[in-house]
């Protein structure tokens, strides 16, 4: 294993736990995309571009934006 791949592993492991941890969902979101890019990141490494891409978009953009705005939404109190 190359040390590049065995650092972004345990930088991947240290998100995840940090995931778990955080209590408040909006902190937690943004370590969520934290964690996503993450993963990107290994994805990368991997040589595996192509899902990198899609997590990318997915696991550091749309997912924590969502997260985001229904927290949002149900704070405000205007979810019916």
């Amino acid at each position: 294993m190359d040390p590049l791949q065995a650092v972004i592993f345990l930088l991947v492991g240290a998100a995840g736990w940090a995931v778990v941890t955080t209590r408040d969902p909006l902190p937690q979101s943004l370590v969520a995309g934290f964690f996503g890019l993450t993963l990107g990141l290994l994805f990368v490494v991997l040589q595996a571009a192509d899902v990198a891409l899609s997590e990318m978009v997915v696991g550091a953009v749309a997912f924590p934006l969502m997260v985001l705005l229904t927290v949002a939404k149900t704070r405000s109190g205007s979810a019916k």
